[in-house]
């Protein structure tokens, strides 16, 4: 941390009547926010979120075409917010409106990277649950947020308090750069040489058709980072408000299976057969509408899609930036991609995946 920033965010601080709270470090993950904890005079805590602007690539501005999008960089080809404080600002107000938990805003300077944001506990799903508490509440708490979202038609920009930021699709050129990531580092990560381009081909052909029904079908808010190291349990609050929402900044609108699969697709905690099951079923009783076998079949493919994209990543983490774990957690996303493939709408990823990376490489 440079000396300058450290001297900006003491004076956000002060700005915000919080120069004297005690600031307390509170663990990273593989983004480059920092976050610390302050204490009050008062004993009040809060959270100080803080994301220099110039840390990453640009994210992705409206009406940008592929090409444009390719030489911003990655974020921009994926339309991720790269970090971006206004993007969170204005994601967290649009979701309070919705009667949700996102944290309320208590300062910003989006043009600094500095937020000073409500603070809704340490009680992490994925912790609790490692505690021995039961996690059908919890679970069946996170799909009555989503059902809520999923019932409205998100804005093109999201605002609050004076803070924009535009709701792009999780488009066709998106989802590409999320299966492309796969074939370029799984077989970095194996130390094996390039998937060649037969095999390429027969990859694309598998996914164009599923990317784009997915951007045609992009109808609804996505959190796109909905799983349980990212919500806080709040058993003081009903209904939908009982999930803490975290990270979600990066938010688009997608298809309404994504979501459920970055929930019941959980790379670093096992969901099972059964917990999955119970899940959709409470979906498809909170929103009679759908119909189940049509709606069952998005979730595998665009599922499928998700897996492969964190497979990918996770390849990419462990390869490039020298974190191995991330590579002890993918035998669940394996394990996860099987329960899909089950579909038969989905044998020719799945003849794929037995020519090019048979059951001995999936590890």
């Amino acid at each position: 941390m440079s000396s300058e920033r450290e001297a900006l965010k003491a004076e956000f601080l002060r700005g915000a009547g919080l120069g004297d709270a005690r600031r307390e470090p509170l663990s990273g993950d593989a983004s480059t926010r920092a976050y610390e904890r302050l204490r009050t005079a008062t004993g009040t805590t809060l959270i100080f979120m803080d994301q220099p602007p110039s840390a990453e690539t640009a994210p992705c501005p409206p009406g940008a075409t592929p090409a444009e999008r390719a030489a911003l960089g990655y974020n921009a080809l994926a339309r991720l917010a790269a970090g971006r404080v206004d993007a969170f600002v204005a994601t967290a107000g649009w979701l309070r409106e919705q009667g949700l938990s996102a944290p309320a805003i208590v300062a910003a300077d989006p043009r600094a990277g500095l937020a000073v944001l409500e603070d809704l506990g340490d009680d992490l799903f994925a912790r609790l649950i490692e505690q021995g508490q039961d996690e059908a509440p919890m679970y069946a708490g996170a799909i009555e947020a989503l059902a809520r979202l999923h019932a409205v038609t998100p804005p093109d920009v999201l605002s609050y308090g004076g803070v924009s930021w535009p709701l792009l699709t999780y488009d066709e050129t998106a989802l590409a750069t999320a299966d492309g990531i796969f074939i370029e580092w799984l077989p970095k990560l194996k130390a094996q040489p390039a998937f060649g381009p037969g095999a390429v081909a027969g990859w694309e052909a598998v996914w164009g058709p599923i990317r784009r029904y997915g951007d045609a079908n992009a109808t609804v808010f996505c959190h796109r980072d909905y799983h349980a190291e990212n919500l806080i349990w709040l058993p003081g609050r009903s209904g939908a408000g009982r999930v803490g929402l975290l990270d979600f900044q990066d938010a688009l609108k997608a298809h309404p299976a994504w979501d459920l699969s970055m929930l019941l697709h959980d790379a670093r905690r096992q969901v099972t057969p059964q917990r999955e099951a119970a899940c959709l079923d409470l979906y498809f009783r909170l929103r009679p509408g759908l119909d189940r076998q049509a709606f069952l079949a998005d979730f595998h493919s665009l599922g499928a899609l998700n897996i492969v994209r964190i497979l990918g990543i996770f390849a990419r983490l462990a390869t490039r930036d020298g974190k191995p774990r991330y590579a002890a957690l993918m035998p669940r996303l394996w394990g996860y991609l099987d329960r899909c493939l089950a579909d038969p709408a989905l044998s020719g990823l799945a003849a794929w995946l037995d020519r090019h990376v048979p059951a001995g490489a999936r590890s």
